[in-house]
């Protein structure tokens, strides 16, 4: 039993089939979030009980805590992505949890508004994070795949310290960057300019944008005291 669900806030839900948990992947989630979904919710079979004998519901469950971060970073309630484990023949838990899930999301209000964010903010948030899709798929299968029995150990790890600082040097700073391109495709920025729409610190921004004029990806304009993208 494995499958995607999309719930807008029209009420409507589309489900996703896959064969296993194992092929949802981060494209499927942020796809969705990009797309005016208000939440997802992903279903897999009970862990240590794989039918495919792939472990694919464990992937499911490293990609829902690193997207459900991802979120957060973003200042979306991460509660938007929810992920349940149960056989096929658990059909009244399947609707119980789809119930409360809806539920959760109405009390949420739509993706963004709900969260006070401006609609221009969040698009820019989340096509800066669905740039990252590949570098998600890779940085995930070589830093941060991880394989615990239970999930009271996977929530432990998650909310660890080291994790929370993998996260910052393996994501957060590739979706600032991310962030700061895309923001800078649109017109020069002066460096408070930026700082303010981002909610970067100086420090934290001067360093990445001295690590991008080094990549060749933006150039300090003197005569209008901003930042040009590169390749305008």
């Amino acid at each position: 039993m494995a499958g995607v669900s999309r719930l807008k806030y029209t009420n409507e839900i589309r489900i996703v089939r896959v064969m296993c948990t194992g092929r949802v992947d981060f494209g499927h989630v942020l796809e969705a979030f990009s797309n005016g979904a208000d939440g997802v919710f992903i279903v897999g079979c009970r862990l240590g009980e794989c039918n495919y004998s792939t472990s694919g519901n464990y992937h499911a469950l490293n990609l829902a805590f690193i997207i459900r971060r991802l979120l957060e970073h973003m200042k979306l309630n991460p509660e938007r992505l929810r992920i349940e484990f149960m056989s096929s023949s658990e059909g009244q838990h399947f609707a119980e949890f789809s119930n409360e899930f809806v539920n959760k999301i109405k009390e949420l209000g739509p993706i963004g508004k709900g969260e006070g964010i401006d609609k221009a903010d969040l698009d820019l948030n989340l096509k800066a994070a669905s740039q990252l899709i590949y570098y998600l798929r890779l940085v995930e299968g070589e830093r941060l795949r991880t394989h615990f029995n239970t999930m009271e150990e996977y929530e432990q790890f998650y909310s660890s310290e080291e994790f929370d600082k993998l996260f910052r040097e393996l994501i957060a700073d590739k979706l600032a960057i991310n962030q700061i391109m895309l923001l800078l495709q649109k017109r020069p920025l002066s460096t408070a300019e930026i700082s303010e729409i981002l909610g970067l610190s100086p420090s934290e921004l001067s360093k990445h944008l001295n690590n991008s004029a080094k990549q060749g990806l933006l150039r300090y304009e003197e005569s209008q005291n901003r930042y040009v993208f590169a390749f305008a």
